[in-house]
């Protein structure tokens, strides 16, 4: 199935209102609806399905009002804000005048370099609405976008340059399970404090130079990522998959060396979760093959199923997983996503 790539003027309604909800709700939660209606409208979903969704998941969520704007903001001046959520108001007028007056390539080009290191960003959910800024060629978006991650930036330990010891991106999850004070950190309901919490812990400092970043890395990434979900089918995971189809979206709009960053420090807030993720193995390369032939329902019925869901990241990774195949071609996203959805039992017993 090939998603819509027209805008419905249900999503065209509701998008328009989008940036008078602040990007995240209670306790730093990420704002998802800015970014699922379009992965909605994408799957099939019809207006009605759109304006369900986004009802329930206002009420749901609390979504609160974003603030106003306190105080202006120059070329010098942003970086003092970045990290400090209570001046996205600020940021993002400035980046509204950013993207205005460069274009959204231009103006990626010109800030990822500096936002890179900070792709963590409210686990992530900063680099997924620059991402669908991009899907829809949206300055408004993108310029909302820049401003949440440079507002929610998270500082992990910086890159040494020290020599790589890998090329697999599985290899350093396992020598992050290894790290013993990793092991019965208190979690936290939010992906981003676990990540940060991770990078407080002296002996995980190195992990960031561990990998060896290639032209073929983010595709061992991707199947890295495949096999971890399929295995487990852990929330944490699940952002694996998806973080990875958003990185892919802004390659375009950087140059290789923050491409290489984004990945490095992407990969690196990975290593960050595997507490959270319960150090799971990588499963055996002959039981993945046999998953990935398992029998599911084509792409368009599991859409439509998933376009009925209430839960936004069912849809969302019925979204990326469904682009992602159409790189890799690997059948095992339609599997993952088939039993995501409920649509088959477990199959690793």
């Amino acid at each position: 199935m090939v998603p819509k790539e027209s805008t419905s003027d249900e999503l065209r309604t509701l998008l328009a209102d989008m940036p008078a909800w602040g990007s995240e709700f209670s306790r730093t939660f990420a704002n998802h609806a800015p970014m699922v209606l379009v992965a909605l409208d994408r799957i099939g979903g019809g207006s009605a399905q759109l304006r369900r969704f986004f009802h329930h998941y206002r009420d749901a969520k609390q979504l609160a009002p974003f603030a106003q704007p306190l105080k202006r903001l120059d070329g010098k001046s942003w970086k003092a804000a970045v990290g400090m959520r209570e001046r996205e108001p600020d940021l993002r007028v400035f980046f509204a005048d950013e993207v205005t007056r460069l274009g959204i390539h231009e103006a990626l080009e010109l800030y990822l370099p500096d936002l890179a290191d900070g792709i963590a960003a409210s686990a992530f959910h900063a680099l997924m609405r620059a991402a669908y800024g991009v899907i829809r060629a949206d300055e408004t978006d993108v310029a909302i976008a820049l401003a949440y991650w440079s507002a929610t930036y998270l500082p992990l330990p910086e890159a040494k340059g020290a020599p790589p010891i890998t090329h697999d991106p599985a290899e350093v999850l396992a020598m992050t399970a290894a790290i013993k004070p990793l092991h019965g950190m208190q979690l936290h309901d939010l992906l981003w404090q676990n990540m940060r919490d991770a990078g407080n812990v002296l002996e995980f400092a190195p992990v960031v130079d561990w990998l060896d970043i290639g032209p073929d890395t983010m595709e061992k990434m991707a199947a890295t990522a495949l096999a971890i979900f399929a295995a487990t089918q852990h929330f944490a995971a699940l952002h694996i998959i998806t973080g990875l189809h958003w990185i892919r979206l802004l390659e375009p709009h950087c140059d290789e060396a923050t491409l290489h960053r984004m990945l490095r420090v992407f990969w690196q807030g990975i290593a960050g979760l595997m507490c959270e993720l319960g150090f799971p193995e990588m499963p055996d390369r002959t039981a993945v093959d046999r998953w990935r032939h398992i029998q599911v329902p084509d792409w368009p019925e599991m859409h439509a199923i998933a376009a009925q869901s209430y839960d936004e990241h069912d849809i969302s990774l019925a979204f990326s997983a469904s682009e992602e195949m159409k790189v890799y071609g690997d059948p095992l996203y339609r599997v993952v996503v088939a039993r995501r959805l409920g649509l088959i039992g477990d199959y690793t017993k």
